[in-house]
């Protein structure tokens, strides 16, 4: 990308912010992101939290393909994908690496324990209502891996007004198929939703020619299948007792490049993978200001390894979770929460590690108030770790209204990140081992922002810094093993907002990074995979039964490797997509959307192809 397009850009942006005429790509309804802030829909204050939501409409509107599609646009949000559509694909919040991320699906858990990253690519966009993203850390609520912050998926709901059905089909470039229905409904008492989809794609080449291993080369096109279902339903009793269920499961082929450096082996490549997520939780109330909560949740994630025409590997891993939370009312502005979580993790693998299963009891107690202009958050929890034993951590916030348009806020919070069972097991090899000493890394955060809500728009600035110590990495040879060694101090500037000009909605978001390696070896030299700069501009505008829109999004340049050299430098880059609709009338649209819409050639990790131009075209039809 040219670079100095990419500055111009961005002082372009950061100069339009301080005149209050940004726009942001991100809802800032403070009360649809409680719940995944706070834990709770009480809150009788502001939260202090940088928080986006994306909605079902904002998804269907921007025409995302992808969780990664929808969340790739929003502040603090970086992505890495090793090959395009269902390959492997990390989430990174506010500079931190995707092991400091949480990950939940209708308030449950998922991710894999012996990797310690969740599948976010594998989550059907098709089959999710909205998704929340809480950024800072957050193991004051939550415990392990909120470091960065939290995301919650929530599938599709029933409504109480009656049956809606829904379906669609989609058909674009590269033999690209997609199809979905369901239906939602529900009569005030009961609430349902039943829904299916699939997908599929020949792909692209997901690793690129490499001049220094020429023979690992295979140039074919890696596809990717899918097919998933979510069932969801709920009924609230005459006195009180709310009852609902989830159930969430994915299924993914995926042709994958794995050829070693002399091509000898890993030959037609591929991976089956399940995703599968399934809750249940009561709702009461013992007493008029006292609420319960009880949540049972069972996770898996699952991958079985193909290459050469044989079995390769598996790395299965189930999570177990219960969730015990008691709100209590102790005034109109005044909520005090008490929980206990439990969580089980077990793996069934191909290797034989030490260890395959291991549990953690959590205990955490919030207090939320509000005085006047004033709003309180306070968090303290301790988690009791069947491996490494007890971790405390806290946060504090505080919010003040200068205005009835305009809001101070600061935060404080430390968080930790609990040892995976591949850097604790990792069976001992020639090449790698795991390291049962490994400790937990540990983080300290401060934020402070700005927010505001005008006539002409809503906007936000923060600004934030997060130091991480004993990070642990993978170093050494002969063989490799994991240990705490490293630190990293990340600062950042996030400014975002929303406007309306002569007719057309216009979204934006704005991310400045400077995360910093703070390790001996490369003291100054920024994180692997980190970008200083990130923008993205959404606009739309409808003309009657006609709906068309633009984004664009841009990166600047960011490195492989930890040494920062040269050659593990990945360039810049600027992305453009169309997008279209008409609406025949109020149940039935037709789409289309052309993206990267001059054919950019870039990577997000180094020798990993990503996807050209391409178009794509959806009929939906939807009971309003």
């Amino acid at each position: 990308m040219n670079r100095s397009f990419t500055r111009s850009a961005a002082c372009l942006l950061l100069g339009v912010s301080c005149m209050a005429s940004l726009a942001q790509a991100e809802s800032l309804l403070l009360d649809e992101q409680l719940v995944t802030a706070t834990r709770t829909l009480q809150s009788p204050a502001n939260t202090s939290a940088s928080s986006s939501v994306v909605t079902r409409e904002d998804i269907e509107r921007s025409q995302a393909a992808s969780v990664l599609e929808a969340l790739r646009g929003l502040a603090g949000v970086a992505i890495t994908s090793n090959g395009g559509r269902g390959k492997s694909s990390t989430v990174q919040l506010r500079g931190t690496n995707d092991k400091h991320l949480l990950v939940l699906v209708d308030g449950i858990k998922v991710g894999s324990a012996t990797s310690g990253s969740a599948a976010l690519h594998s989550i059907p966009v098709e089959q999710i209502e909205r998704i929340e993203v809480v950024r800072g850390p957050r193991s004051s609520l939550y415990g392990s891996e909120a470091v960065g912050g939290v995301i919650q998926v929530f599938t599709r709901k029933g409504s109480a007004d009656g049956l809606k059905p829904y379906f669609s089909v989609g058909a674009g470039s590269r033999s690209s198929y997609g199809a979905t229905a369901g239906v939602a409904g529900g009569d005030g008492a009961a609430w349902y939703s039943l829904g299916v989809a699939s997908e599929s794609t020949d792909g692209i080449n997901a690793r690129a020619y490499r001049s220094s291993a020429p023979r690992a080369y295979e140039p074919d096109a890696d596809g990717y299948r899918e097919l998933s279902a979510s069932l969801r339903g709920g009924y609230r009793f005459d006195n009180g007792l709310e009852l609902d269920a989830n159930w969430l499961q994915s299924k993914g082929h995926s042709d994958i490049d794995s050829r070693g450096s002399s091509g000898a082996s890993g030959r037609d490549a591929y991976s089956d993978s399940r995703l599968q997520v399934l809750g249940g939780r009561a709702r009461f109330s013992p007493l008029e200001p006292w609420q319960v909560s009880l949540q049972v949740g069972h996770s898996e994630d699952r991958s079985d390894q193909f290459q050469d025409g044989a079995f390769y590997s598996r790395f299965d891993t189930a999570r177990d979770t219960f969730s015990w939370q008691n709100d209590l009312r102790l005034d109109e502005s005044q909520l005090l929460t008490l929980g206990f979580d439990y969580q089980r993790d077990r793996i069934d693998t191909s290797n034989d590690y030490l260890k395959d299963s291991r549990h953690n009891r959590g205990a955490f107690v919030q207090y939320l108030a509000s005085f006047g202009r004033h709003g309180l958050e306070a968090a303290l929890r301790r988690d009791k770790d069947q491996f490494f034993g007890s971790h405390d951590t806290g946060s504090l916030g505080w919010s003040y209204a200068l205005n009835d348009e305009l809001t101070l806020t600061a935060a404080y919070g430390t968080a930790f990140r609990a040892p995976t069972f591949n850097d604790l097991y990792y069976p001992a090899s020639a090449s790698t081992a795991g390291n049962p000493h490994v400790r937990p890394e540990e983080s300290e955060s401060f934020e402070v922002g700005l927010k505001g809500s005008q006539q002409w728009g809503e906007w936000s600035l923060n600004a934030f810094e997060t130091r991480i110590d004993d990070l642990i990495v993978w170093s050494g040879s002969s063989p490799m093993r994991p240990d705490n060694v490293d630190v990293a101090r990340i600062r950042g500037l996030e400014s975002v907002l929303r406007t309306d000009f002569a007719g057309w909605d216009i979204v934006s978001a704005l991310t400045f990074l400077d995360p910093q390696d703070r390790s001996k070896e490369n003291h100054g030299h920024l994180l692997q995979r980190r970008a200083k700069r990130a923008f993205n501009l959404d606009v739309d505008r409808r003309f009657g039964p006609l709906g068309l829109g633009a984004t664009l999004y841009a990166s600047s340049q960011r490195f492989d490797s930890a040494s920062n050299t040269d050659a593990s430098r990945m360039p810049g880059y600027a992305l453009v997509d169309l997008r279209g609709e008409y609406r025949f009338d109020r149940a039935w649209r037709l789409q289309v959307k052309l993206s990267n819409l001059f054919d950019r050639d870039y990577e997000t990790a180094q020798t990993y192809e990503q996807p050209g131009r391409a178009v794509y075209f959806t009929l939906r039809y939807q009971v309003l």
